[in-house]
């Protein structure tokens, strides 16, 4: 992998997130491409992390592997509240200064009544002020939360429209994460990787296959792209290939339309494997040409309860296969993918 595809994964973090990013890993190369050797001595960014307890296993590893951080609050219910979210990140911020920012959430609760965007615009400045550099919106909009008449909430409701106006003029970046993989619309034999498959058929809750009387995939996708419409100055950030991971076309498409929005990998970069062991040159198309609009992530998690050892060997293993598949043209195996596929070895 050369310089050119190292610097997309720092250098658009920067640009979304970053107010100063003068380290991006340079070094003095002799060779077109990168090695595994290279994998440490290199300045990472993981743009897409929930670092949610005031332990620093994870900010020891990052350092040790060369990462900076991009922790998101998020109103996920198995997550504390999004307040003490953000004490754990300005904690982190201001002990890892240059290393590890945040992205803030607003709350949804209350949503109909009045003064709660006043409420809301109130903890995004005081957020701002407290150094965030981004906004992060959860599935519940679009998949769980009604409104009084039963009609369920989606991105481009007007009643958002006030802080997402103040997002922008605030120069911060919205990160998405709205809708959930296109499989999960889809029966189950029909789903492209094997860690959807085995998560809805052991929560057929969430399998919306099953549930019809819920918003369609396209619903979702098409309430994203009306905000993006009506905001087109937003910096937008699409988490997990921003629910277009099954196509590569689908992604460039998504691109083109919207010249402010960048996508990140979170959880999603098994959906490249199995594209190109499908086609693997056009995967490498795709990344070549959109190497600035593509974000490193991986979801990583530690909470209170996550076991340090744990969660050592699991960031080892993904940060390490993850750098092989965009370096190397090694045949490899994911336990998300059946059957072998190529690593990239990125031009």
């Amino acid at each position: 992998m050369n310089k050119q595809f190292h610097q997309f994964i720092a250098a658009i973090a920067c640009t979304f997130f970053f107010s100063a990013c003068a380290d991006t890993g340079k070094r003095q190369q002799t060779s077109a491409y990168y090695t595994a050797d290279d994998f440490k001595k290199l300045s990472k960014i993981d743009a897409h992390v929930h670092v949610n307890t005031y332990d620093t296993t994870l900010i020891s590893l990052a350092r040790e592997y060369g990462f900076r951080l991009i922790s998101l609050n998020v109103g996920a219910p198995e997550y504390p509240p999004i307040n003490t979210q953000q004490q754990f990140a300005l904690f982190h911020k201001h002990q890892q200064e240059g290393k590890f920012a945040y992205a803030t959430s607003f709350e949804m609760a209350g949503f109909e009544n009045p003064g709660w965007q006043e409420s809301q615009l109130r903890y995004l400045a005081a957020s701002f002020d407290s150094g965030a550099v981004g906004v992060k919106v959860w599935k519940h909009i679009g998949m769980e939360l009604k409104d009084s008449k039963g009609r369920f909430l989606m991105i481009d409701d007007a009643r958002m429209d006030t802080l997402f106006q103040f997002i922008q003029q605030r120069n911060k970046t919205v990160v998405g994460h709205l809708g959930e993989p296109r499989n999960c619309w889809l029966p189950l034999d029909k789903m492209t990787v094997k860690n959807d498959r085995d998560y809805f058929s052991k929560h057929p809750e969430y399998h919306m296959f099953l549930h019809p009387e819920f918003p369609s995939y396209e619903d979702q996708v098409n309430a994203r792209d009306r905000l993006l419409e009506k905001h087109p100055a937003l910096r937008f950030d699409g988490a997990h290939l921003g629910s277009l991971e099954w196509s590569v076309d689908a992604m460039a498409e998504h691109l083109d339309r919207f010249p402010q929005m960048a996508l990140d990998m979170a959880e999603r970069i098994s959906h490249l494997q199995y594209q190109s062991k499908e086609n693997r040159q056009k995967v490498i198309d795709f990344i070549t040409k959109y190497q600035d609009r593509l974000l490193y992530a991986t979801d990583i998690v530690q909470e209170e309860k996550t076991e340090p050892a744990e969660l050592s060997a699991y960031c080892k293993k993904t940060w390490e296969q993850h750098w092989k598949y965009f370096t190397s043209d090694s045949m490899m195996e994911a336990p998300e993918i059946e059957g072998q596929f190529q690593g990239l070895h990125l031009p």
